[in-house]
């Protein structure tokens, strides 16, 4: 691949994962720092009806799958990073045949080409 698609990549990826650490601060923000009392400005000694509670804890159960998952993309990138790094960007882990390019630009982490992301789906659904 050459320098200037490299450097195209690079900066795509750059820009994701700028979206995916703000995300992840506006989740931190959000649900998980807060319980029921604290957000409504409640400080009485009274409890909440427990339906109130079990909503709090779906909510701060939601925020941390999307961070979880927010923190795997943000991993995947990383790890195209450094594929560009050491010049092994845009070959598939598996068989080192090239990902084409719209599949670079769907997916501009994608480690594996095609033909083995879709032997990989296969094979993790037995």
């Amino acid at each position: 691949m050459r320098t200037r698609e490299l450097r195209r990549y690079e900066k795509l990826l750059l820009e994701r994962r700028k979206e995916v650490l703000r995300e992840m601060g506006l989740l931190r923000k959000s649900v998980a720092s807060a319980t029921t009392k604290e957000a409504t400005g409640d400080h009485s000694q009274y409890s909440f009806h427990m339906a109130d509670l079990g909503t709090d804890a779906m909510e701060r159960e939601k925020t941390f799958h999307f961070a979880s998952k927010s923190q795997r993309f943000l991993y995947h990138i990383d790890e195209a990073l450094h594929r560009i790094k050491d010049k092994t960007y845009g070959k598939c882990i598996k068989c080192g045949n090239p990902i084409s390019p719209d599949r670079l630009k769907a997916l501009p982490h994608a480690r594996f080409c095609i033909e083995c992301k879709e032997e990989e789906e296969r094979n993790s659904g037995k």
